[in-house]
């Protein structure tokens, strides 16, 4: 992958919380030379003490919070060290207001945010943050909305117009349905 898009591209490797400390120790090792962004999720979200294991030997950042659902753990996180980029997510932290705070948090301590999903969303959450340094691009939504994030020149453009950014396609959602509860 760097052979292929140079060292000017950043390149983040994903783990999806699927290694030990050990195995994620000897993976950040091997991916030294590459040059990567951060090393995403390697450890299990719940294992506190594994990540400030592995963001105490690894050469590169690690990334965390998609799967941390309140402003004290990205606190804990943040306070011993475990991560250095903060992936906070504004439907799994409880909406726009607790996103911000943990990007505030974040920004105490000289972490980056790249918010995980939703980047119709947290394009301008992103936008609105002086640490917001990435966003995501998961194109999972794009058969159910009618919405897409702006690009210009490689940066993520937030929209102008009021709303939060997702344009839901209602037909193409009732026509994906499986079933639909009934009140009674």
């Amino acid at each position: 992958m760097r052979a292929a898009v140079g060292d000017a591209f950043e390149v983040m490797v994903d783990a999806n919380q699927a290694f030990t400390v050990a195995e994620a120790r000897r993976r950040a090792h091997a991916y030294e030379s590459f040059g990567l962004a951060w090393f995403e999720e390697p450890l299990p979200a719940e294992d506190l003490g594994g990540h400030v294991e592995l963001a105490a030997a690894a050469s590169m950042p690690i990334a965390v919070g998609e799967s941390l659902y309140h402003p004290a753990h990205f606190r804990e996180y943040l306070q011993r060290g475990a991560c250095s980029v903060v992936q906070v997510d504004c439907a799994r932290i409880g909406g726009i207001t607790p996103w911000l705070k943990v990007a505030h948090l974040a920004e105490t301590f000289n972490a980056p945010v790249c918010p995980h999903f939703l980047m119709e969303l947290h394009v301008s959450l992103s936008a609105a943050v002086p640490n917001g340094t990435w966003v995501e691009y998961i194109p999972q939504l794009d058969a159910v909305t009618t919405s897409r994030m702006a690009l210009r020149d490689g940066f993520a453009i937030p929209p102008d117009a009021p709303g939060l950014g997702i344009g839901w396609d209602f037909t193409a959602i009732d026509r994906l349905a499986v079933a639909r509860a009934t009140v009674q």
